[in-house]
């Protein structure tokens, strides 16, 4: 199991060579001799809290990596500050991190109207704002001909509209008669997943009979579900965070609505389905919702044994302890780390935040170990959207896991996004 653990972190440290090669030198904003400093603004507390723990495991995984020789010698340095999830915080504390802490880039900022609110800031300034922890397509459209985008600015997971297209198309193939209600964030994020859910269904979008929505905040919401029922809607879709999603389950199974469920990636971890199923004291409020996935599942028996599951497990045994390692946040945060890391060795031993761009905009990753077989990230100068692969699972109450009903479905050109 170390031999295998030992052969990924080889791959990982394995680059495309140096474009300023030599001895370490203080390079750039950020890089001395012996360090590289990335920051973010991530929620350790607030309505989103649950998000905190990714920053922990990407720290955790660079721990490991500095522990095991660093970046070209390198060790890494992660300022990950608490804003709480409101973008009225993550602006001046970004500010901290650029003007005071003087961070080379910016990495895993989470919260799509948060980092939305310091795109501009950060692309003015040139500091790159790396794999935000967000699908918002603002993030993924990399830099146009006439370079009017935001080409310091890279998502990484798959983009929420492509995620809600796919179920869209799944629907259309699997379910064509449904009838659709939706309850959505009243935000950018929320707006996301059901503009995707309308693309994927194009001529056939009469099939959602409604649409409900909530602030970030809500903790009641009895009146939008109970409209959702009433609609006749038999296919009720989830588009929230982790805490608003779990009450959407819970209300529709106390007024006795069971729909087939669609559940958002970002609120599908097992162990939030679980908290939802527990609450609700009855299985049947979770059994056979469906979501999409593109990580490998640290508690799936099927990759009981795999040389990336084992590493995972390797780093949050001995660098994060106190993180669930059944926590689907806590692979997507070593996942990110892991892409973050082989960036910064492509850009050479000397990186400069030109160079880390140039190696981030021809990023080509086939073998992330934390991915599932044959989920490719890949990035062009014009097109940020990294991820674009994903399979659609079918939650099993009884068994505790999820089942793949599909092969693994690919958005990647068939979709235009703003």
């Amino acid at each position: 199991m170390v031999v295998a653990a030992g052969a990924l972190l080889a791959l990982a440290a394995c680059g495309a060579g140096s474009s300023n090669g030599g001895s370490p030198t203080a390079s750039d904003v950020g890089i001395t001799k012996d360090t590289i400093t990335l920051g973010a603004t991530v929620p350790l507390s607030g309505p989103a809290a649950a998000y905190g723990t990714i920053a922990k495991s990407s720290e955790a995984y660079f721990n490991y990596v500095n522990d095991h020789g660093g970046v070209h010698g390198r060790k890494i340095k992660y300022l990950y500050l608490d804003d709480a999830y409101n973008p009225a915080q993550a602006v001046p504390l970004t500010k901290q991190l650029v003007e005071q802490d003087q961070v080379f880039a910016t990495f895993g900022g989470l919260g799509t109207q948060n980092q939305t609110s310091v795109q501009q800031y950060l692309n003015a300034k040139k500091v790159p704002q790396i794999f935000v922890a967000t699908g918002a397509t603002t993030f993924a459209a990399g830099e146009s001909a006439d370079g009017t985008k935001y080409k310091y600015t890279f998502g990484w997971q798959p983009v929420y509209q492509g995620e809600a297209y796919l179920y869209a198309q799944y629907l259309l193939k699997n379910l064509p008669n449904a009838k659709i209600g939706v309850i959505y964030q009243n935000d950018d994020y929320g707006q996301d997943y059901l503009n995707g859910l309308k693309k994927g269904l194009g001529s056939h979008q009469s099939m959602i009979v409604d649409t409900q929505n909530n602030d970030a905040t809500a903790t009641d919401l009895s009146s939008q579900i109970i409209h959702l029922k009433g609609s006749g809607a038999d296919t009720f879709m989830i588009f929230e965070t982790p805490t608003p999603s779990i009450i959407s389950l819970i209300t529709a199974n106390a007024i006795g609505w069971h729909p087939q469920i669609f559940l958002n990636s970002v609120s599908a971890p097992i162990p939030y389905v679980q908290i939802a199923e527990a609450k609700a004291k009855d299985p049947a409020s979770v059994n056979g919702l469906l979501s999409v996935n593109y990580l490998k599942d640290p508690i799936s028996p099927q990759f009981a044994s795999d040389p990336g599951i084992t590493l995972y497990k390797q780093v949050m045994a001995q660098y994060y302890p106190a993180g669930k390692v059944s926590d689907a946040f806590n692979i997507y945060g070593m996942a990110t780390a892991w892409s973050m890391v082989d960036a910064l060795k492509n850009a050479g031993v000397n990186p400069t935040r030109s160079s880390l761009l140039d190696a981030l905009n021809n990023l080509n990753e086939p073998h992330n170990p934390f991915l599932l077989p044959g989920i490719t990230i890949m990035n062009t100068p014009s097109n940020h959207y990294s991820i674009t692969q994903e399979e659609i699972t079918k939650y099993d109450a009884a068994a505790g896991d999820y089942t793949p009903v599909s092969g693994i479905l690919n958005f990647r050109g068939k979709v235009k996004f703003p």
